[in-house]
Parts: C-alpha cells; structure tokens; sequence
C-alpha cells in the first residue's frame, strides 16, 4: 500500500473512531419540542423567578419551582453577544425553555437562532445541576452565554 492512501486510510479510521466517541457522550433527546424564540427586553439581566413552592431536586439541592430568567453574554469574533434564557423549574428538572435572542450581526442571529432551535432537546427533562451545554446544533459560543445565565438563574431559584 503506497504511504499516502496509508495515511488517508488511517485518517479516515481516526475520523471514524472520533464521530463514534463523540455520538455515544451526546446526550440523548428525552423530548422534541423546540424551544419558543419569542422577544423580550433586553433588561432581563438578573434572574427573575415566578414561582414560589419550595422543592428538593434529586441532587440533594433545593430549587424553588417556578419559571426564571436571565441574560448571559458571551465573546463572538464579533465582539460581546448577549443571549436570554427563561427556564422553567419543577423539583429541580428543567420542563420548558424559552430562548431570546439578542443578535448584534447576521452571523449572530443565525447562530444564536440554531443554539434557540436545538437546545430544549438537550436540557428538557434533566436537573437544573446537570446543565453544561457545550455546543448546540453548531453553535458553540452561544452556550457560554446560556451557560453563565443557567448560574444565575441556579442562584436565584435557591
């Protein structure tokens, strides 16, 4: 076998190797229904909760069950982005998400729309301490914002 049909024969090996990794420690999708990507103002940068009974999550935390939000930023090739999260808490499972979306560019907007599309596939159904997205049907910085709301609004709903 000549060494470059070698390598590309290893490559490809690897690559393969890698996908199937990468698709066994995804999580998987306990509900297909996608997230709202209604508008809200901008000003919702402190968690707010709507509930009020108190909970033990099944991690020994204590959540309020309610529907909270928060705005959490996150640095694009584009500068700061901001992203709005609004989720719902029962005994410390996440049951609904509602992303806004702040988009500063075209190129925000579309990422920060696909992260809004694909995340309550992820997140619906799973502890509020759980929750550490990575990367969403593409978009991987959007998460970071998403991320740093989830901590706020963690901090709020205790």
């Amino acid at each position: 076998m000549r060494p470059s049909v070698r390598k590309s024969v290893f490559a490809g090996i690897a690559g393969l190797s890698l996908a199937g990794t990468v698709a066994g420690c995804a999580p998987s999708a306990t509900q297909t229904t996608p997230a709202a990507t209604g508008s809200s103002s901008p000003e919702t940068s402190a968690a707010t909760p709507s509930g009020t009974s108190s909970t033990l999550a099944s991690s020994g935390s204590v959540y309020q069950d309610g529907t909270y939000s928060a705005d959490g930023t996150y640095v694009s090739p584009n500068g700061t982005e901001t992203v709005g999260v609004e989720l719902t808490l029962a005994s410390g499972t996440v049951t609904a998400v509602n992303i806004t979306q702040h988009p500063s560019n075209p190129n925000t907007r579309k990422f920060q729309g696909e992260f809004a599309g694909g995340i309550a596939a992820q997140i619906v159904g799973k502890s509020i301490d759980e929750l550490n997205v990575s990367k969403v049907a593409g978009s991987s910085l959007t998460s970071g914002g998403f991320n740093q709301a989830v901590e706020k609004i963690k901090a709020e709903a205790q």
